[in-house]
């Protein structure tokens, strides 16, 4: 199947580094038109998109702001991949040492993040009848995390019920809004430094938990994204599409 996105508008959060920024140059190479939103202004410099825009997104007003800016600029916003999140340079510790700092700091960055942007652009697509709305969870919205990171689980939990609960509403304005859950990929600093400390045991544990034996690359996880930001994908929505190799 070819994915054709030629003449639609696309933004993409996180797209500094790792999926999210796989995830604008595929959306790029299927002929979309895109815009990279991030906070890491230095991160997105050579990305090779339409437009760039820094923002703090974890806020509604970073992202009203971020999201009117690019609609002002490309006339329109038809799809919206929430890249953004992460687990802000966390690694999982006991529950009893854990601030409020810690625990909001995920949460704005994977919930609110991608609440605010929805609302962003849900006007814009109601009033045209149609859009699409990809955002990217974890395996650790639907089982406990490998990070140990409390916060991360809980967050990822909650922005798959924030994905069901927008396909519910947006689904007779003829938006799909849809989520990619990745497995393990070694996507960023973040991750690395997660991985690493699981120390060779528990990776190769990790390992020989995945039906395909290996972890996943950014690129994995932009196809998937591609697919359901194709038209082809219309009558595909509130679900979530586990993108981790197999697990066992």
């Amino acid at each position: 199947m070819r994915v054709d996105l030629a003449g639609q508008v696309f933004a993409v959060t996180g797209a500094a580094q790792g999926i999210g920024a796989a995830i604008c140059h595929a959306l790029t190479g299927a002929g979309a038109t895109v815009a990279a939103l991030d906070i890491d202004a230095t991160g997105m410099a050579g990305l090779e998109v339409a437009s760039h825009h820094t923002a703090d997104l974890g806020t509604r007003e970073g992202a009203q702001q971020a999201l009117t800016e690019v609609a002002e600029e490309h006339g329109r916003i038809d799809g919206l991949v929430c890249s953004a999140g992460g687990v802000r340079g966390q690694v999982g510790r006991p529950i009893e040492e854990i601030r409020e700092d810690d625990w909001r700091a995920i949460f704005a960055a994977n919930v609110d993040a991608a609440m605010w942007c929805a609302q962003a652009v849900a006007p814009g697509m109601k009033a045209r009848g149609y859009g699409r709305i990809v955002t990217i969870s974890s395996g650790a919205g639907l089982r406990p995390s490998l990070t140990g990171i409390q916060a991360y689980a809980s967050a990822k939990h909650a922005l798959v019920g924030l994905t069901r609960q927008l396909a519910l509403e947006l689904g007779p304005s003829g938006i799909t809004v849809n989520s990619v859950a990745p497995g393990f990929v070694l996507s960023n600093p973040s991750t690395e430094k997660q991985w690493e400390a699981f120390g060779p045991e528990k990776q190769q544990s990790v390992l020989n938990g995945i039906h395909t034996r290996r972890l996943g690359r950014p690129e994995d996880i932009a196809a998937a994204v591609c697919f359901l930001a194709a038209p082809q994908a219309e009558w595909i929505s509130g679900q979530v599409l586990s993108v981790d190799g197999g697990h066992a």
